[in-house]
């Protein structure tokens, strides 16, 4: 792809898919619809950072979709692995403080951003092909990878300014679900509870003021959803999931069933 992720957030507003399955075909169907890239989980999923990881991280390479791989926790290897397959960048889930912040940033980047190992022999470098470098490697790594920590518990709100401070976030990944279970609410991905909605809007202000976008789930997935999202300041929109969109597939057929009576 001749343009990075943080290109194309550069430029505006930019939309994504979940994706849970290990198969690669819907990442390759996401891409042949123009989405800008995939959340693929390996936090609540079977995925590890493997073989299987490979597999769908060149799907999205072949589909022209960029790939940001939801890792298991704040560990070093998890990190270094999926930006080394490829990966576009790393969401990191349950991120409480600004130490976890300052370790997130040393695993994913370089010196002197931070303290990354490195080998030439992996394929974000080539493999060390016609003219590698490992200045200009090490420093195009730390250009276009994209590090999104997550904000999905009241411990990140205690702490947001001082991890917002830790330099090299690119965007905040606002997650309802975890935050409402944090303080014992209701889960609702619609946003009606009013904190979970003032703490959305917090994180907005907050992000904005240090340049740092804010990625938010579109639920439903529809156009009056994403309207409201996108007058809110929400930069980075995620349009369901693999799982989801099969669904409302199966709800669909079930409906049809229930008509014929069958």
């Amino acid at each position: 792809m001749n343009t990075t992720l943080k290109q194309l957030m550069a430029r505006g507003n930019t939309f994504g898919m979940n994706i849970y399955s290990t198969a690669s075909m819907p990442i390759e169907v996401a891409g042949n619809w123009g989405l800008d890239f995939v959340f693929i989980d390996a936090e609540h999923t079977s995925l590890g950072v493997d073989r299987d990881m490979e597999k769908l991280l060149l799907a999205a390479k072949c589909a022209n979709i960029h790939s940001l791989v939801r890792v298991r926790g704040t560990l070093d290897w998890d990190i270094r692995k999926a930006l080394e397959m490829g990966a576009s960048g790393v969401i990191i889930p349950q991120v409480h403080n600004a130490e976890q912040m300052r370790n997130i940033i040393r695993s994913s980047k370089f010196p002197p951003m931070g303290r990354r190992g490195g080998d030439s022999s992996v394929r974000s470098a080539n493999y060390a092909g016609p003219n590698f470098d490992w200045g200009r490697y090490t420093q195009a790594e730390n250009d276009r990878t994209v590090i999104v920590p997550m904000a999905e518990s009241y411990e990140f709100f205690d702490n947001i300014d001082a991890i917002l401070d830790v330099e090299g976030i690119d965007a905040v990944h606002f997650g309802p679900a975890d935050y409402s279970l944090s303080r014992q609410l209701p889960v609702d991905y619609r946003l009606g509870n009013p904190e979970v909605r003032e703490r959305l809007e917090l994180l907005i202000e907050k992000c904005h003021a240090r340049n740092i976008q804010v990625m938010v789930p579109c639920f439903p997935a529809d156009a009056e959803t994403v309207k409201r999202l996108i007058e809110m300041g929400s930069d980075m929109l995620l349009m369901g999931s693999d799982l989801s969109w099969l669904n409302q597939a199966g709800q669909r057929i079930a409906n049809v069933r229930q008509e014929i009576g069958q």
